[in-house]
């Protein structure tokens, strides 16, 4: 199974900065998205840190392992490729008085054949495109999350809260961060959204799903979902990758490799 990728950022209609990154590696199919936060270039930082950070890391390893990694070995090689990621940014940001207070959300995913390893931290998105069915595939670490949970609040009032970008779990923020992450099947033709809430607060998920079946490029697809969300008001920061599945899934592998072969990732 191949996978075919695209990633966009845009600064957006209001802000001046931006604090989104994205990283791809499609040699190991491994995709990175993060929203930073804090002040003055803060953001940026914690963002490009995180993302340079686990694609370099975790890339060397998926290309120490091969294909012998099971999925078990990836999940734990996410793990620690993004807890090693957290202390870099939670110690720049405690040893430089500029940095203060930044932190950054995540998705990161890791295609293999025939399923997806997908983790995140805080409200950044993953969807599923498939069949002309739109799923988002992850839960937003969020205070409005929370209320929705709790039956506070309703999906539709969601919508229209305040404070809707408050977010319960960040990279960066603490010493120590928990990735929250997920397996799912792939099926040939599936395309995987990854997006910053400047999309998903921008458009609501059947607006989302409306754009995607307007197109087949990835890189049209992209495109059209960076401006509907600027025509939409374009208030923060965007950022999406597209990854699409092409291809005849293969047997899910049973063998296992030695985690010692993660080398330096301690």
């Amino acid at each position: 199974m191949d996978f075919e990728f695209y990633s966009q950022t845009d600064t957006g209609r209001i802000r001046t900065n931006n604090e989104d990154s994205v990283a791809l590696d499609e040699r190991c199919a491994v995709a990175v998205l993060a929203d930073g936060m804090g002040g003055y270039a803060a953001g940026e930082v914690a963002s490009g840190m995180a993302c340079d950070f686990i694609k370099s890391e975790l890339g060397r390893w998926l290309m120490e392992a091969g294909t012998s990694a099971s999925d078990g070995d990836v999940r734990r090689a996410m793990d620690i490729c993004v807890d090693n990621a957290n202390a870099a940014i939670f110690g720049a940001a405690n040893s430089n008085p500029t940095y203060a207070g930044m932190g950054t959300t995540l998705v990161l995913a890791v295609f293999r054949p025939g399923r997806l390893i997908m983790g995140h931290i805080g409200d950044s998105r993953g969807y599923r495109w498939r069949g002309g069915l739109l799923q988002q595939i992850t839960k937003d670490h969020s205070l409005l999350q929370e209320q929705i949970d709790a039956g506070i609040l309703t999906p539709e009032q969601a919508q229209f809260a305040a404070n809707k970008n408050l977010v319960t779990r960040a990279l960066g923020v603490e010493d120590t961060v928990l990735l929250e992450t997920h397996q799912h099947d792939v099926q040939s033709g599936d395309v995987y959204l990854m997006c910053s809430d400047g999309l998903s607060d921008m458009l609501t998920d059947p607006q989302i799903a409306h754009v995607l079946s307007q197109h087949t490029d990835l890189a049209a697809m992209g495109a059209a979902l960076v401006a509907a969300a600027n025509e939409s008001g374009g208030r923060d920061n965007i950022a999406v990758v597209l990854a699409r599945a092409q291809g005849a899934s293969e047997p899910v592998s049973k063998s296992w490799w030695p985690f010692k072969r993660l080398g330096g990732m301690n």
